[in-house]
């Protein structure tokens, strides 16, 4: 049953994996590919590490995968703003459609 629920998290996994490479070839500009690679990507890593702790267990290599999944949490949103915060100090323009620029409202003084 174990093995079952953690194959079940890892095509979960896969598929959000699948759909953030997606989002990264479909959205428009960097801001919105950054949004897509973080979230999706993130949840989709971490569902796969979780998969592969629920079945292979309390063992070295599930530690390993709780570790990681840590690791993730933890670098994937602080390097997404990295990169966007440096995309926009180089002049890295939005989409045209987009509704708000939050950097240059900070920079500004608006907030």
């Amino acid at each position: 049953m174990r093995d079952i629920i953690g194959l079940a998290f890892m095509t979960i996994g896969f598929t959000f994996d699948v759909i953030g490479c997606l989002g990264l070839v479909r959205l428009p500009d960097v801001y919105n590919r950054l949004q897509a690679a973080t979230k999706c990507v993130t949840l989709g890593t971490c569902s796969i590490l979780f998969g592969a702790f629920l079945i292979v267990g309390f063992t070295a290599a599930g530690m390993k995968s709780l570790m990681c999944m840590v690791f993730v949490v933890l670098t994937s949103p602080v390097a997404a703003h990295a990169i966007a915060r440096g995309a926009h100090k180089a002049g890295v323009k939005l989409w045209k459609d987009s509704v708000i620029d939050a950097y240059a409202e900070d920079k500004e003084g608006k907030t």
